[in-house]
């Protein structure tokens, strides 16, 4: 589990989600990650990316070692249509059901710092509920999803209509 933060250069609302299934992040190079977005309840972190490029990654240990790591750095948007996609895509073990895009970050500070603060948590198993919904999705509800992730719940530029449905629908 990690979140991901970013913000709009004025105004507006910050943006804090939670990301997991632990195939969805990469290291790609020494100062690059991705991760792949999937179809979700919002599209904060792609227009806020759009607007500045500013995002910030955290991951944090919920086990015996109280350390948090975050990576600050510049993001972009990768569409399944893009040239660099597939590229990016050979990081990853397989794409999930409603995959958006990928993030890619390049990255420009790395801080840890403890977590004493930070619970202990023990992972059960992973959630199959998202991909789950979108495994059985008809293709309708992508075209739903892309109208309503135009813009950001402050207005900002997000998807472009024109923007093609996942992989396999």
């Amino acid at each position: 589990m990690f979140f991901v933060a970013t913000a709009p250069s004025v105004g507006g609302r910050i943006n804090l989600s939670p990301k997991g299934y632990r195939d969805t992040f990469a290291v790609l190079d020494e100062h690059t990650v991705a991760y792949l977005d999937l179809f979700g309840s919002g599209v904060e972190t792609i227009a806020h990316l759009r607007d500045n490029g500013r995002i910030t990654i955290m991951f944090c240990s919920f086990s015996r070692n109280s350390r948090i790591l975050r990576l600050f750095g510049t993001g972009r948007v990768v569409r399944p249509d893009d040239a660099e996609f597939e590229r990016v895509a050979t990081h990853f073990a397989e794409p999930h059901p409603g995959l958006r895009a990928a993030i890619v970050v390049d990255v420009e500070r790395i801080a840890d710092a403890c977590g004493f603060a930070v619970p202990y948590y023990e992972l059960v198993d992973e959630r199959p509920v998202l991909d789950a919904h979108h495994a059985k999705a008809p293709p309708e509800a992508y075209v739903s999803a892309l109208e309503r992730n135009q813009r950001s719940i402050d207005g900002l530029p997000g998807l472009d209509p024109d923007h093609p449905l996942p992989p396999g629908r």
